[in-house]
């Protein structure tokens, strides 16, 4: 069974977490989220990380989709360092820059694809939410001419 893990600082991933559940469905019990907050170490955040292991009931079939803030950050190298100790990295793919049409896209996709389709199509389908809005104005009434 494919999970998906959300790691960030602060409360980001929680609130993102949210926000799926307005669509994900039942595939929202398969992401689960990962913070690290204000005034925690990284050794408080890896002992987080660790009991979230020790408390899951994953098996040897469960595949992974990482989503991260940012790649390179003390919550996404402390997870993986806890990760990789417990031989997970290659039941995985992570990916960094998390926002939220990157996570509804992994998260409805997670019994339909592999975990390489979902996170190529998951970068995909976030790069392409990624555009100003372009505002125009309505210069078809010229109300300088009514006074």
């Amino acid at each position: 069974m494919k999970n998906i893990i959300l790691v960030s600082h602060g409360k980001f991933a929680e609130g993102l977490k949210t926000s799926l559940d307005m669509f994900a469905g039942d595939a929202i019990n398969r992401v689960h989220t990962l913070c690290l907050y204000n005034g925690e170490s990284a050794d408080d955040f890896k002992k987080k990380v660790d009991d979230f292991f020790d408390k899951q009931n994953f098996n040897s079939e469960d595949e992974f989709i990482v989503l991260s803030d940012i790649i390179g950050g003390s919550p996404l190298t402390t997870f993986l360092s806890v990760f990789s100790e417990r031989g997970l990295m290659d039941k995985s793919v992570v990916l960094g820059g998390m926002n939220f049409t990157m996570a509804l896209t992994a998260t409805v996709s997670l019994d339909a694809m592999s975990k390489e389709d979902i996170a190529k199509n998951a970068l995909d389908e976030a790069r392409q939410a990624l555009k100003q809005y372009e505002i125009t104005s309505d210069n078809s009434s010229d109300d300088d001419d009514d006074i």
